[in-house]
């Protein structure tokens, strides 16, 4: 469709075709009656010659043939990717071997709604911010370590609501409460390598001795912790975690009410729910439980991260990297 100040509209151009054709009037003197070329009046007087009123229409512009184009399976691929799984376009071009530009224009084209635009649950459009998150990242592992406990729901036996609905996720609550389940993270900054364990609160003395072991795990990674960042709970405000840290590490605080100041910890808890917490159906929390060790070495030495342009944490660290298997 022509745009709306264009020299001639199908309209125009059947006038102007038919003053040639029909009348005899010259290209020239159509072309200057219609303030267009001489080479603008013979295409469409040619084009009148040949199809009539029907040329007289936009054809498109598009390329007969496109031999840099991606072949559909890969396209098909790229989507349900985007749908099943809820990656983005880095991610998905580091998991299939191609350039995230590549896939991005691809998502563009099947418009699909980016991932901080949607409902991480249903990937319903919702409204949010469009300004762009500030991002930093540490120089070295160890050089900050984030530190948070994440409250989940625990899964009655049978069954929670999430798979076997509503109602039947009630019936089976109520025959015994199932409380929550407290996992305790401990994030790197640097090369996002995860220690995390599950229990039943959040009290210091068990903040206390989880960072303890995560503090020996990093050191058998060869990491040197240098600072913690953690946020205003009590566990962390409390005088046994001051003296756990001792001068030998520093400790950073978050903003009040202001979680994405421990972003890598925040992103982590996203990721595990989408990929651990909710992405198969258990029928009871023990079920769940069992699952989480090898999730989470899959998320240490397997898993491509778009931070980490595809790399998985362990390849930057390294006494880890070569020894992903």
């Amino acid at each position: 469709m022509s745009h709306a100040n264009a020299t001639l509209t199908p309209a125009g151009r059947l006038r102007l075709a038919k003053l040639v054709v029909d009348r005899g009037w010259s290209y020239a003197r159509a072309a200057e009656r219609f303030s267009i070329s001489v080479t603008t009046a013979r295409r469409w007087a040619m084009r009148y010659r040949e199809l009539g009123e029907a040329g007289m229409v936009d054809r498109s512009s598009r390329p007969r043939r496109c031999p840099n184009q991606l072949p559909q399976r890969t396209e098909r691929r790229i989507v349900k990717l985007r749908v099943t799984r809820r990656w983005g376009p880095a991610r998905i071009a580091y998991h299939l071997n191609l350039n995230p530009s590549t896939t991005h224009k691809v998502l563009q084209r099947y418009r699909c709604p980016r991932l901080k635009w949607t409902d991480p649950a249903t990937g319903v459009r919702i409204k949010t911010s469009r300004a762009d998150k500030r991002r930093y990242e540490h120089a070295a592992p160890g050089d900050l370590v984030h530190v948070d406990v994440k409250k989940l729901g625990r899964i009655p036996n049978g069954g929670g609501w999430r798979f076997r609905g509503h109602r039947a996720g009630r019936q089976n609550r109520s025959r015994k409460p199932a409380g929550y389940a407290y996992l305790h993270h401990a994030v790197d900054d640097h090369s996002r390598l995860a220690y995390s364990e599950i229990h039943a609160d959040e009290k210091k003395e068990t903040a206390v001795a989880f960072w303890l072991r995560a503090e020996a795990h990093f050191a058998g990674c060869g990491i040197t912790v240098r600072a913690v960042l953690t946020d205003n709970g009590n566990a962390y405000r409390s005088r046994l975690w001051a003296k756990t840290l001792g001068n030998r590490i520093k400790h950073r605080r978050t903003r009040p009410y202001r979680p994405q100041t421990n972003g890598k910890v925040e992103r982590f808890n996203r990721t595990l729910l989408e990929e651990w917490a909710y992405a198969a159906e258990y029928f009871s929390e023990d079920d769940r439980a069992a699952a989480y060790p090898d999730w989470l070495h899959h998320y240490n030495h397997h898993r491509g991260h778009t931070a980490l342009k595809g790399k998985s944490p362990a390849d930057r660290v390294p006494n880890l990297s070569g020894q992903n298997n």
